[in-house]
């Protein structure tokens, strides 16, 4: 398959509304027939280290640059992950996905010892295991795979135009390095972006671009409307227009027909019927769970009802 060029984006993206959630409808069920097209993927998300980071991210309630009332603490014992991975599964949750706030990790810190202690435990679970460290070099990747990672989650965020008006403490380039270093490892990628941060919906489709373009596409693509943290500079900003979502949900389906697409942060901000719509579109994903690091999420409850009200169930784990 060859990658899809901004034109080709554009064109799928600005076609009448209903003709482009039809388009991604039948893409969806081609690559999932039968049962497998009403599974969607619960995944539960713990901030395992919150607070005090370095970079200067403009939507981040954790950076130490910024006055948001989030306060930094250390990185969590692992016997507590564990538990709260232990009851994501009993909750049917099938990916334990954990963030960690700081620029970066390496290979041989206690830390590092301390996740790969973590990742083991939740691999042995029968989970699917996903972090997200920042920054990571290719030995690192390496002995996270070992240890029975799933999945590296590292979102580019937005364009390589409009990236520096939302990050100056590292470049975009870096992001794509550490993706390498992901790739080359063997891990799965999960990578998508944030919307509602400002950017022209040329940056949304350009941040497709860009992924379609990697040797091995991302085998997640989650898509996370901005939830405005007092005291960040995105701060007040208005939140998506839904159909704005529901547009950009359908296209990364027609351009990754065997992704992940994830609903993520900014559920909180979406009636049930908007949820519903952004899942015939091609979601089939969400993360699971009251709480996004520090952000709030619709309660599991209201999920497994709205799951079963669609006729949807939770994905099935996978071998």
């Amino acid at each position: 398959m060859k990658p899809v060029t901004l034109a080709q984006l554009e064109e799928i993206y600005s076609q009448p509304l209903f003709e482009l959630i039809s388009q991604a409808r039948a893409v969806f069920l081609q690559y999932r027939p039968g049962p497998e097209g009403k599974e969607v993927q619960l995944c539960q998300l713990l901030s395992i280290k919150t607070g005090g980071c370095s970079e200067d991210c403009s939507y981040c309630a954790q950076s130490a640059r910024y006055t948001t009332g989030v306060e930094a603490e250390g990185l969590l014992p692992v016997e507590d992950v564990l538990s709260v991975a232990r009851q994501a599964k009993e909750n049917k949750a099938t990916r334990f996905c954990m963030g960690a706030a700081w620029k970066g990790v390496r290979e041989g810190t206690r830390s590092f010892e301390q996740i790969l202690e973590i990742v083991r435990g939740v691999n042995a679970m029968g989970l699917e295991s996903c972090v997200t460290l920042g920054q990571l070099t290719g030995e690192a990747a390496r002995q996270l795979k070992a240890a029975g990672l799933t999945t590296y989650n590292h979102n580019l965020d937005t364009s390589p135009e409009f990236y520096p008006q939302i990050v100056t403490t590292h470049r975009y380039e870096d992001r794509l390095e550490t993706i390498g270093h992901v790739q080359k490892a063997g891990l799965g990628l999960c990578c998508g972006g944030i919307i509602g941060m400002g950017e022209s919906v040329r940056d949304r489709l350009r941040l497709l671009e860009v992924l379609a373009g990697f040797e091995l596409v991302p085998e997640s693509v989650p898509i996370n409307c901005l939830m405005a943290q007092e005291g960040t500079p995105l701060a007040g900003l208005k939140p998506v227009d839904v159909f704005e979502l529901v547009r950009l949900i359908a296209t990364a389906r027609i351009v990754f027909p065997r992704a992940k697409v994830r609903l993520s942060a900014g559920r909180t901000e979406l009636t049930r019927e908007g949820q519903a719509l952004c899942l015939f579109a091609g979601a089939n994903s969400i993360f699971f769970g009251e709480k996004l690091l520090t952000a709030e999420n619709p309660e599991m409850d209201a999920d497994s009802r709205l799951i079963a009200e669609l006729g949807l169930v939770p994905q099935r784990p996978r071998p």
